[in-house]
């Protein structure tokens, strides 16, 4: 899971695709954080990728970085429990002008039966289950 974050982290960016419909749907995100051992990112419960979320939770996010890249595919489960939502905000103390750990906005979700794999163009895929 720490390999997981620190290669997401250090990226700044990844790619999180989810579904609309039968139609994929790609956006950059950036937040990532481990909270209760589980992985989790955040958004605006307004967004469509929230409802797309909640519509369906099977989701993948892609990044690249330094030649390697990784792949986290599972479900994406919202938790709005106050206590995540404070330890991602305070993770990122930039959102905190947009997003409040007790509005009706803030959302955060946790990868659920996720797999995630580690590429590259010279070695072996490595997997890592979350």
């Amino acid at each position: 899971m720490n390999e997981v974050y620190d290669f997401l982290k250090a990226c700044g960016t990844y790619y999180l695709a989810t579904v609309d419909g039968d139609m994929p749907k790609v956006r950059p995100f950036g937040t990532i954080d481990i909270f209760e051992g589980k992985l989790y990112i955040q958004t605006g419960k307004v967004k469509d990728v929230s409802k797309q979320l909640h519509a369906n939770p099977n989701a993948e996010i892609c990044a690249f970085k330094d030649g390697q890249w990784i792949r986290v595919a599972g479900k994406l489960i919202s938790d709005d429990r106050l206590e995540p939502k404070v330890h991602m905000l305070d993770a990122y103390p930039n959102l905190q002008a947009m997003y409040k750990a007790d509005d009706d906005n803030t959302e955060v979700l946790y990868f659920e039966d996720a797999v995630a794999t580690i590429y590259s163009f010279t070695d072996a895929p490595k997997t890592i289950k979350l």
